[in-house]
């Protein structure tokens, strides 16, 4: 019995989630928080962790709740009592694993950025597109959005409180890859992680300016860098007492990215992802200027909103602090008493609300597959204006995808 002809009202949503590690330990704070916080139409329940190495699967499996844990996600997809399955591992399984859920009929959450090239992104929409009408839904987890305070932000630009959006400034600034016997992870591998910072971090910035403005990003440019090129191979110590050819590693992804982004309105928009502003640890920015106001938002201080009024009187302009904990806020009021703080892994309790919520709704849970080729356009577009010096690459998202000059 697929995932489409289960009856979810009388068994539950069972979910496997494909890798662990960090992600995977906030997935399952999400998948085990949420039903317990939200009234949700289906309980969620945590049915199997898989990894590969057996030992570390059961350990993670025992910690975060999980009833089990298994070594083969093909045969995790393939069973009959699984109905979601949430994606965790490094981005070049992502489309393998997604495509191969979706066509068993099984629900998908998936990290982000979506894949590691816009193929890889293409063939996943065009497959969520097709188990979309079977019933079958998809997401991409843009977690940030899901902060209360980013969505009450997209709320008050939908109604206007800035008027028309005239410039966005977002950055994502890091600082732990500063240390130049920070080991070759991963994430340091094109092959395995797909980009660098640009990927990793930029995706949010990319996502959430999208997001929070209702605003495609037209076309970019930009550059990229690596400032270390070559760090320790993971188990070679510290590298201090290896040679570059037995102990070191090429780093093949970047480390910094900074573009300029043209919204589809005509507005400029400009971006920073970093892995080496020192003293950075996740700060995560944005700030969207219109010609009636504007509005900030920092992940360091999560739950509170700047904005400043530019209609109201001369002499009390300023940006006023919002405090972001009101039961009339979103998401808020299922949590604690007003003014009582939220933080980071209440966002993937919330991503599974809305997951949850949009598979017995019927409706595609936001954001879609193909919002997360969206925001891989935009990467692909900004490493191409990189490598080529590009003025202008287009994104393909809007109606101007010619190359300004």
């Amino acid at each position: 019995m697929t995932a489409e002809h289960r009856d979810p009202e009388a068994s539950g949503l069972r979910v496997a989630m494909i890798g662990h590690g960090f992600m995977g330990a906030a997935h399952s704070v999400g998948w085990r928080q949420a039903p317990a916080v939200f009234d949700l139409p289906v309980r969620p329940h945590m049915a199997v962790v898989v990894g590969r190495n057996a030992e570390a699967t059961a350990a993670a499996a025992e910690k975060w709740g999980w009833d089990e844990a298994a070594n083969d996600w093909r045969e995790v997809v393939a069973r009959d009592d699984i109905d979601i399955v949430d994606i965790v591992t490094p981005g070049d399984s992502h489309a393998q694993i997604a495509i191969a859920a979706l066509e068993a009929g099984k629900h998908v959450l998936c990290e982000k950025p979506l894949a590691n090239t816009v193929a890889e992104a293409e063939a996943m929409t065009d497959a969520a597109t097709a188990a979309a009408a079977e019933g079958v839904r998809a997401m991409v987890g843009f977690t940030y959005r899901r902060v209360p305070a980013v969505t009450f932000m997209r709320d008050l630009i939908a109604a206007g409180k800035v008027g028309r959006v005239q410039q966005v400034r977002a950055a994502y600034r890091q600082d732990w890859l500063v240390d130049p016997q920070m080991p070759l992870a991963w994430r340091l591998q094109k092959e395995r992680a797909g980009s660098g910072a640009l990927g990793d971090i930029g995706a949010h910035i990319i996502d959430m300016t999208q997001f929070v403005t209702g605003l495609s990003i037209d076309r970019v440019s930009g550059v990229l860098d690596t400032i270390v090129k070559e760090r320790p191979l993971l188990g070679s110590g510290s590298g201090l007492s290896g040679t570059a050819a037995e102990g070191y590693g090429e780093v093949t992804v970047d480390d910094v990215a900074v573009f300029t982004g043209r919204l589809e309105s005509g507005a400029l928009a400009s971006f920073e992802a970093t892995r080496f502003a020192t003293g950075r640890k996740n700060g995560l920015t944005i700030e969207v200027s219109g010609d009636q106001g504007a509005l900030a938002f920092e992940l360091e201080d999560l739950n509170t909103l700047q904005f400043y009024d530019r209609t109201a009187p001369g002499e009390v302009q300023g940006f006023t602090r919002i405090l972001v904990t009101e039961p009339q806020h979103p998401y808020v009021s299922a949590w604690w008493p007003a003014g009582h703080m939220l933080g980071y892994e209440h966002g993937f309790v919330h991503q599974v609300k809305d997951l949850v919520e949009g598979i017995v709704a019927g409706e595609d849970p936001h954001p879609t597959f193909a919002e997360g080729l969206a925001v891989q356009r935009v990467l692909a577009a900004v490493e191409e204006s990189s490598q080529n010096g590009s003025a202008w690459v287009g994104t393909g998202a809007g109606t101007s995808e010619e190359e300004e000059q």
